[in-house]
């Protein structure tokens, strides 16, 4: 037989040598089961909460009238508010993709939402999320809410728990999420029901549960440094809530009050986590962000121009202009993040550098976001913030809304792109879906963001050489298939005569050479394993890769295990561990 695994991260600085890997329990995806202690010093916690569907113009603190925020609003005051923040694209799954992997439309793994029964956008092997990148820095991590990658299954590499989440309880499926009175929900790898909602009941509201093992997972942390990814599926449609709450009185349609509610909603579970973080201690070691995955939605009647959903830019959901891709995002941490401010393009790409930048653990040199660090420290060193050349954005959604229709053109089935290069935008249709037709057969718009934020003015006919090298931005930002730079640990297994032959690798994939690299092999209990190659070096390149080749022979009577890859190395000052694991079954 053969097999592969690409590597999960875990460890920390102090960790100790593992045993035998565990059996895997049925139905979970591996995950390296490594113990994880807060390196020294006192690191950061991390909250990154994520809102389904959320306007720019949904929140107080930026300009909303109608629906009360007040608790992300005092974030806003206390913290660091972002007037340009950017998902990369208007709709969910590939938003969210980038949020993860760190890279933009043209170059994610999932770059349109899925469409029909069982359609799923997933990860890659070579796909590397800010989970992954934490887990080498010894973090505890979880996931609670909408992953929103498929399929909907417990032991697949999509998994959360293949991902670098260790703790997961939520959606898997991208459209299971559109219900908020699910008949299950998962944890881990288990399916858990919930008998109340059978048979169309709407008896347990499923942002109740996500907010109770939100806080839950704060607790059971609260000794070690974690990353908890909070995305739940408020305000998204059907806008569904126990009550209407402050807006039951409101002379507006059902579906309107109860987005409001839903808003409300979100803003309260905010709210929640920032006070247990406060009431454990916590709240001063802890960078809080919060933002949304794309503009506002008007489905189930939902009217995002009652609300103002994208203040005062246009286009809402599925829209390239900037109304569907500018987002809210607060970051808040007391006596670390100072108050204020900015005005700099922000994609959410740059989470994961910014994450693995403060948490002192390498980021893939291959992605497309910059790490903000400068930024949220404030001061003299603020004005040294890498700042993008340019931003890109791509749409291709067959599902069409009649405003963001309308907002569009009638282009809104049409495959679509967007640049933004300083203060200059550009916005493309394609005739229909098809990327590959010649430029000339698009349709071309330009407009100036500092003179008109509302992109009213189509300056393209006025100003054909900006918009053409816009145009020529959008055609290097994509690539059909974006090959990865190897990260991490990868095991390779080929079968033998009396075992296995193993093949495992540690590849640098960042921009920092790495020192004290060692990689070991770990075989299933009582098998022999006999080192063909030499297992470290003292400085291991960026880009570079240490390989080293096993036999592996298995204990008498063996039937099957589990064999496990662990890299470890110095980054820069900091300890950091990868590990992959691969079943294996004696013929």
């Amino acid at each position: 037989m053969t097999g592969t695994a690409a590597g999960c991260s875990a460890g920390s600085a102090g960790e100790k040598a593992a045993g035998p890997a565990p059996a895997t329990p049925a139905g979970r995806p591996s995950a390296p089961v490594v113990p994880a202690a807060r390196p020294a010093g006192q690191p950061l916690n991390f909250v990154v909460v994520l809102a389904d569907d959320l306007g720019h113009g949904e929140l107080g603190s930026y300009g909303q009238q109608l629906i009360s925020t007040p608790r992300i609003d005092r974030l806003a005051d206390e913290g660091l508010r972002f007037t340009d923040a950017y998902s990369t694209a208007p709709v969910c799954a590939p938003s969210r993709c980038s949020l993860l992997t760190g890279l933009h439309s043209g170059h994610a793994a999932v770059r349109e939402n899925p469409w029909g029964p069982g359609g799923q956008g997933r990860l890659t092997d070579r796909d590397l999320t800010f989970a992954e990148v934490l887990r080498a820095r010894g973090y505890r991590t979880g996931l609670i809410g909408k992953w929103g990658f498929g399929p909907d299954e417990p032991d697949q590499p999509s998994h959360p728990n293949a991902r670098g989440f260790e703790t997961f309880y939520g959606y898997i499926q991208h459209r299971h999420a559109h219900d908020y009175h699910p008949e299950y929900l998962w944890e881990n790898g288990t399916r858990q029901e919930i008998p109340e909602n059978r048979a169309g009941a709407r008896e347990v509201y499923a942002p109740d549960l996500i907010e109770q093992r939100a806080l839950a997972f704060v607790d059971a942390h609260k000794d070690e440094p974690f990353l908890l990814y909070l995305a739940p599926t408020v305000p998204h449609a059907p806008s569904r809530t126990p009550d209407a709450g402050a807006y039951a009185d409101r002379d507006w349609s059902d579906a309107d009050k109860a987005h409001a509610a839903q808003v409300g909603l979100f803003d309260t579970l905010v709210g929640g986590i920032v006070d247990r973080l406060t009431d454990l201690g916590l709240a001063e070691h802890t960078l809080v962000l919060v933002t949304s995955d794309n503009g506002p939605h008007e489905e189930g009647g939902t009217d995002p121009g009652l609300f103002d959903g994208a203040g005062p830019l246009r286009g809402h959901k599925r829209n390239l202009y900037e109304g569907g891709i500018r987002v809210p995002l607060v970051a808040w941490s007391p006596r670390r993040v100072p108050a204020g401010t900015t005005d700099r393009p922000t994609p959410l790409t740059d989470l994961l550098p910014t994450l693995a930048d403060l948490a002192g653990a390498p980021a893939p040199s291959d992605i497309d976001g910059l790490s903000i660090v400068p930024l949220l420290r404030g001061g003299t060193g603020a004005a040294h913030t890498p700042r993008h050349d340019h931003l890109y954005f791509y749409r291709n959604h067959s599902g069409v809304t009649p405003r963001a229709d309308a907002v569009d053109g009638g282009r809104g089935r049409r495959l679509a792109e967007a640049v933004r290069r300083g203060d200059w935008k550009a916005v493309r249709f394609a005739p229909g879906r098809d990327r590959r037709v010649p430029d000339e057969k698009w349709e071309v718009e330009l407009y100036d963001l500092a003179r008109d934020p509302g992109e009213r003015d189509d300056l393209a006919a006025a100003r054909p050489a900006q918009a053409d090298a816009l145009v020529r931005l959008m055609r290097d930002s994509w690539a059909e298939t974006y090959e990865r730079e190897p990260f991490g640990v990868t095991l390779e297994v080929t079968e033998e005569s009396e075992g296995f032959l193993v093949t495992a690798a540690l590849a640098n994939g960042s921009s920092r050479p790495w020192t004290d690299a060692r990689i070991t092999l770990k075989a299933p209990a009582h098998g022999r394993v006999r080192s063909l190659d030499p297992v470290t070096a003292h400085r291991l390149p960026a880009g570079g890769t240490l390989a080293a080749r096993w036999r592996v022979t298995p204990a008498p009577g063996a039937k099957e295990g589990r064999l496990t890859g662990r890299g470890t190395a110095t980054h820069g000052e900091a300890a950091v561990t990868y590990t992959a694991q691969v079943p294996v079954r004696v013929q």
